[in-house]
């Protein structure tokens, strides 16, 4: 049990660091520190990650009820060279290192000018939309909220979180989720501390070589246990 533990901890933390770093969320907690309080968008990004991993971590562990042992450790290996090679193609087939990261910056600039016209617009209207706002942002500040939102469902259906998914299968479910708890947490708040200086900086080209190999080192790893045992 402990080592199980150990190594589905380690497992994950290595997996959630490689596949974060230079992704999507990552550069969208940079850009969101950027404009608003660190302390907010840290909270609202990582509680969004946290939820993401455990939900995850629960149906990778629901997967062998629904589908035998040895099935979804065929599943988890396929999935691991699947994503081992295709983060590989994308490493030697990324053509700009800052192109995500503007990407990004664009479509979240465009969403805050929207914001800006809007309440411009609206700004005779605020007692009505203060008596009218939504249930959740009377306990939670909007600005939580879009960096909650804007992780989740940047996260929902992405590589990491079908890894995470694999992961949990076939590893200890609660060594998965501390050690993506981990990850995440580290990504996320150098993401935030750094900014736009350290997520410029990133080489998306190394990053996704370096998650390529070691999805396909836990490809290896995983067809030999599964060699041993038969």
């Amino acid at each position: 049990m402990g080592l199980s533990l150990i190594e589905g901890l380690t497992k994950s933390l290595a997996m959630t660091v490689l596949s974060e770093i230079g992704d999507k969320t990552f550069f969208a907690a940079a850009i969101l520190a950027m404009r608003h309080p660190r302390k907010v968008v840290l909270s609202g990004c990582l509680s969004a990650l946290i939820v993401m991993t455990i939900l995850s971590a629960s149906l990778g562990w629901a997967a062998p009820s629904l589908i035998s042992r040895k099935w979804s450790h065929h599943v988890t290996t396929l999935l691991f060279f699947g994503f081992g090679f295709w983060s590989l193609w994308e490493g030697f087939t990324e053509d700009g290192e800052a192109e995500e990261f503007a990407e990004v910056e664009a479509k979240l600039s465009a969403d805050w000018k929207a914001e800006g016209v809007s309440s411009k617009d609206n700004r005779k209207n605020d007692d009505l939309k203060k008596q009218q706002r939504p249930f959740l942002t009377q306990f939670f500040s909007p600005i939580f909220l879009k960096a909650f939102s804007i992780t989740f469902f940047g996260e929902w259906g992405d590589k990491s979180q079908i890894a995470t998914i694999g992961l949990a299968s076939d590893a200890n479910p609660l060594g998965v989720v501390v050690g993506g708890i981990v990850g995440q947490a580290l990504c996320t708040t150098a993401a935030v501390l750094g900014g736009k200086s350290l997520a410029s900086q990133i080489s998306e080209k190394m990053v996704a070589l370096s998650s390529g190999i070691l999805f396909l080192i836990f490809g290896l790893q995983s067809f030999l246990s599964e060699a041993e045992n038969s």
